[in-house]
């Protein structure tokens, strides 16, 4: 008997590559009891750690494993479940994979193959038969992988709350708000004699405000969420020797760039994920910026390039000023060329923060000619200003201090998703205001709606985005 992809058993080591003491291998799919009395000789109690030896075709000894079966629909991909738990060489491993896939292929006392069709895990396969068999909505299945990335221990709380449905939860709460507006429209279309009356009522508009509001309150912290899922990317960038490295050591906590008073000391960039409040924040330190190009080597030229690149792909520049300079021409000269060029990103979008730093070395009275509204004085060797400068990459990055109680983790999608929602609702709104309402209109502005909505949690997607989105999972989850 042929079966599809999707029906296919399968299976994957489900732990990190690399030697361990424990490694997990899963399988998943329909029937798997015949194909475990087989293997070990004996059946398993279901949800019960049994300890199994599994013999090679030969009847050599491969391993002792811990095996739990967990029979279906209970089980993570409501198909039948074996975990099989040894010991954690990737050698051993893949032995034991590889005898489970053979032994599928042999036939039984009823000449049928004990497991037809077993064959390896693609990547997130096991969630997505979760997804597929109604064990996790799209948005608890992303969870999963957001919990396995998490950077900080507040994105871990948040990709748990996710993945416990409060997220989703919110969204069924909103589109139950949406289906019970669309009754009402529904019901002005099959009742026309009424339908000026009807949904001009102070019933509708109530309805629509406090959708508005959900709306407004679920995209702000969707967008707290896509902070904790994806970070927020940040450059710190001036010329050289403004103090970028020793910035760089005193926010990451750790001396991971080298400190010099030589000029070009940073070549490359590098990058390190920081937590403030348990946000996290991918900062780059980057090689210092000259205007005059033809006057450096070719290495420093590589590392400016690589600098604006990454400039270009940030969310928040912090320029880096040095107060020890502010008076030397050329020195100014080169901050009024960088400056310019800046300033053009900033139209762009890009978030800058002015820092200038060195501030032990000048007077409190001096002034500094290129100060914006929105800086900060530090000293990054002495950590002078160090928690105003965290506050500040915060509060540009959107982050609520003191908002992490019950907070979940989004992703960009989501956040898309939720602004056409917001669209469709204001044209929606906007229609009903209209003296002659076009209720047929305003219906279909809240079914799609509905539908955008609907993508968040998966009940209304295409398979090019569910391929998409689990591709991006690991393999054995």
């Amino acid at each position: 008997m042929l079966l599809n992809e999707k029906s296919q058993p399968i299976i994957a080591i489900s732990t990190a590559q690399g030697v361990g003491a424990v490694g997990v291998i899963r399988l998943s799919g329909s029937n798997l009891g015949n194909f475990i009395l087989g293997l070990f000789g004996r059946e398993l109690s279901p949800r019960v750690a049994s300890l199994c030896s599994l013999s090679d075709q030969d009847g050599s000894a491969i391993d002792q494993l811990i095996a739990i079966y967990f029979p279906a629909p209970h089980s993570y991909t409501g198909e039948d479940v074996l975990e099989l738990q040894g010991h954690g060489g990737p050698v051993l491993l893949n032995m034991v994979v590889e005898r489970c896939i053979d032994f599928a292929k042999q036939k039984n006392q009823a000449q049928e193959t004990y497991l037809p069709g077993l064959r390896m895990a693609y990547p997130g396969e096991f969630s997505e038969r979760a997804f597929l068999n109604s064990k996790l909505d799209l948005a608890q299945a992303e969870a999963v992988m957001d919990l396995i990335n998490a950077s900080t221990k507040l994105a871990v709380k948040g990709a748990v709350r996710s993945l416990k449905g409060e997220f989703s939860k919110e969204i069924n709460e909103l589109k139950a708000m949406l289906v019970s507006l669309r009754m009402m429209v529904e019901a002005s279309i099959d009742f026309p004699e009424e339908e000026i009356d009807f949904i001009k009522s102070q019933q509708v508009a109530k309805q629509v405000d406090q959708i508005q509001l959900k709306i407004s309150l679920v995209t702000l912290r969707a967008e707290q969420g896509r902070v904790l899922t994806q970070g927020i990317n940040v450059v710190i960038a001036g010329q050289p020797n403004a103090g970028k490295s020793s910035l760089m050591n005193v926010l990451s906590g750790e001396e991971i760039a080298i400190v010099t008073d030589i000029a070009g000391t940073t070549r490359d960039v590098l990058r390190e994920t920081i937590s403030i409040n348990g946000v996290p924040f991918h900062v780059s330190d980057t090689a210092g910026l000259r205007a005059q190009k033809e006057q450096l080597d070719e290495v420093e030229k590589i590392g400016i390039q690589r600098a604006w690149d990454r400039i270009n792909d940030a969310d928040i520049l912090i320029y880096l000023h040095d107060l020890s300079r502010i008076k030397d021409t050329e020195y100014i000269d080169q901050e009024r060329w960088i400056k310019t060029v800046v300033q053009e990103k900033q139209k762009e979008g890009l978030q800058i923060l002015d820092v200038y730093n060195k501030v032990d070395v000048v007077n409190d009275n001096e002034s500094y000619e290129f100060k914006d509204e929105n800086f900060v004085s530090v000293s990054a060797k002495q950590g002078l200003g160090i928690e105003e400068l965290k506050k500040k990459l915060l509060n540009m990055a959107g982050w609520q201090l003191n908002n992490d109680e019950g907070q979940y983790v989004a992703r960009q999608r989501h956040l898309d998703a939720l602004r056409r929602v917001q669209m469709n609702v204001l044209n929606a709104t906007e229609l009903i205001n209209q003296d002659a309402p076009a209720l047929e209109f305003i219906a279909e502005e809240l079914r799609l709606a509905q539908n955008n909505l609907n993508e968040i949690t998966g009940e209304f997607s295409s398979d090019d985005l569910l391929g998409e989105i689990f591709a991006g999972f690991c393999i054995g989850k």
